[in-house]
């Protein structure tokens, strides 16, 4: 359908940038991305596995990325104060987030959807079952983590890539970006250099705002732990973690899991913090699997039993 724009979304009244993909009446599937990443970070091949496996994808910029709305009038964040414990700067939430997410399903007319959400994404999604559990069919968490700070800790080595001058042109903002994507990789997979400059000269061209990914990554830390609401949840869910992850440790996945009733744990070897390509079928296949139990299932409120054990391992 191409991207299309949708306004006064939730109670923050924003403009929303999403595209839908495959069947429209497929069960929907919100792809939800991380800090500073836009809705082109779920890669179109990926998608494309999806709609293949009987699912209608739906990918958006969250606010403060892409050609979604840009809190640009927001005052300046302050992320160090924010590691240091001082949130005060934070110009908005994960709940404020997580409204955005459900404002775009009122705006699409669905009632509710299967929440998908990578790295940040994941915690925003864990936000949307938390604080709007009726408009959740099932949760995957990608690579993301609880909110608790002693799991899913960034490795010095991983912190180092984001270090140095900030660009000051497209040339050195796309070198920037394919040096951190590199860092992030899935050393089991490989790098695919040349899609890291298309995906990194295509996210500038789009829409490049580092002090967004700021106000972004400080809402994060102003939301605190999600552990104990985690606890509540009675929706059906899985959570996806790379063992190699030096972003967000794999503990940060085990946690999550570990606090939501039945979640299914699939742990990757060699994964990282990424979605490389050799792993579009094998996720896909696992989402699209969760979500069609879900929908066979009369009761939505309940964990679905899942055919395979509770965490495998792909090598």
């Amino acid at each position: 359908m191409g991207e299309e724009r949708a306004v006064n979304v939730g109670p923050a009244g924003i403009e929303v940038v999403y595209e839908r993909l495959g069947d429209p009446q497929a069960p929907p599937v919100l792809l939800v991305m991380g800090i500073g990443a836009q809705l082109i970070g779920w890669p179109d091949g990926f998608c494309a596995e999806l709609v293949a496996r009987g699912v209608q994808p739906i990918r958006f910029d969250n606010r403060d990325s892409g050609l979604s709305s840009h809190f640009s009038d927001a005052p300046k964040p302050d992320f160090m104060a924010a590691l240091a414990g001082d949130t005060s700067s934070a110009s908005y939430t994960l709940s404020d987030m997580a409204a955005d997410s459900v404002g775009l399903l009122d705006a699409l007319g669905l009632d509710s959807a299967h929440l998908v959400g990578a790295s940040l994404g994941g915690a925003i999604a864990q936000t949307v079952a938390i604080e709007h559990p009726g408009r959740v069919r099932s949760l995957t968490s990608v690579m993301s983590t609880t909110g608790d700070p002693s799991v899913g800790r960034a490795s010095p080595e991983v912190l180092s890539a984001f270090a140095g001058p900030s660009p000051t042109n497209r040339e050195e903002a796309v070198e920037r970006m394919v040096r951190i994507a590199r860092a992030l990789g899935s050393p089991g997979f490989g790098f695919d250099e040349a899609a890291a400059v298309e995906r990194a000269g295509r996210s500038y061209d789009r829409a490049h705002d580092p002090v967004g990914i700021t106000r972004q990554a400080v809402a994060a830390l102003a939301s605190g732990d999600r552990t104990e609401r985690l606890r509540t949840l009675r929706v059906p869910a899985l959570v996806i973690h790379g063992a190699n992850d030096s972003m967000c440790d794999v503990s940060g996945g085990q946690a999550t899991a570990a606090a939501i009733d039945g979640a299914e744990l699939m742990v990757i070897d060699g994964m990282g913090h990424s979605l490389p390509q050799a792993l579009w079928p094998p996720l896909a296949e696992r989402i699209a699997a969760l979500v069609h139990r879900v929908e066979a299932h009369p009761c939505r409120s309940a964990p679905v039993p899942a055919p395979s054990p509770a965490s495998p391992v792909i090598p």
